[in-house]
């Protein structure tokens, strides 16, 4: 019993520690941009989301640990969640909010490499990288589609609504072979929201479109081959 109460320290543990900075993060924010009551709320909401989150997915593995490519991950969670503060805030923190927004992109190219170079890559770093840059992109769509309108919102908004879909459609949830268009195209939507934030691009909003064209084809796409392999079995399973 001593030996497994051991063993599971880390996986209670760290992500609270982090939760905690999140917390401290804010404090920061707070003292250079000012945060109001909603940037608070959703401050901490996010922090504590997170922790209970990663916890449970730390529960559910072999090591119960966070690797180094996974800090490097929750280390941009923390950037994600101050930018979810400030926009829910509402008010005008553009220029930082560029900033924590660029930053968090350079870090999306660390975590993998981190994780090659030590070894460390895992199912649940692969899916905690994907669901903070899901989460970055949400925000971010939320903030632009105040400049460009609620249509950008379907940019933050594909992935979480292919996610429930998938609830009730099983084939949804088959597996799709490693697309390095795929990575591109979800990589764009972090760089084209950030420049569009920024201000400083004219006619930005028509980068917006375009990236959110080029997301829609990949999510039909992947959606278009999972019909396909689920397809398969069935209609072998007729001549049978």
């Amino acid at each position: 019993m001593t030996t497994l109460q051991h063993s599971a320290a880390p996986t209670n543990t760290e992500p609270t520690a982090w939760a905690a900075v999140q917390v401290f993060l804010l404090g920061v924010l707070e003292c250079a941009v000012g945060l109001g009551p909603l940037g608070w709320l959703a401050g901490i909401a996010y922090a504590v989301g997170t922790q209970a989150l990663l916890s449970g997915a730390l529960q559910r593995t072999a090591t119960g640990v966070l690797g180094p490519a996974d800090r490097v991950t929750l280390a941009r969670g923390l950037l994600v969640g101050g930018i979810t503060a400030m926009v829910a805030d509402g008010a005008d923190h553009t220029a930082l909010l560029v900033v924590l927004g660029a930053v968090a992109l350079s870090l999306d190219f660390v975590d993998g490499q981190v994780a090659r170079r030590t070894g460390t890559a895992s199912p649940l770093g692969a899916r905690f990288d994907m669901e903070v840059d899901a989460f970055l992109i949400l925000v971010l769509s939320v903030h632009v589609a105040f400049e460009f309108g609620p249509w950008v919102l379907v940019m933050g908004a594909l992935r979480y609504a292919f996610v429930v879909a998938s609830w009730g459609l099983a084939w949804l949830r088959g597996a799709l072979p490693p697309s390095y268009a795929r990575k591109v195209v979800a990589a764009v939507q972090g760089i084209v929201l950030v420049v569009a934030a920024s201000g400083l691009v004219p006619h930005s909003g028509v980068l917006v479109a375009l990236a959110l064209a080029a997301l829609i084809w990949s999510f039909g796409r992947d959606i278009a081959r999972l019909w396909r392999d689920a397809a398969v079995p069935v209609e072998g399973a007729r001549h049978v």
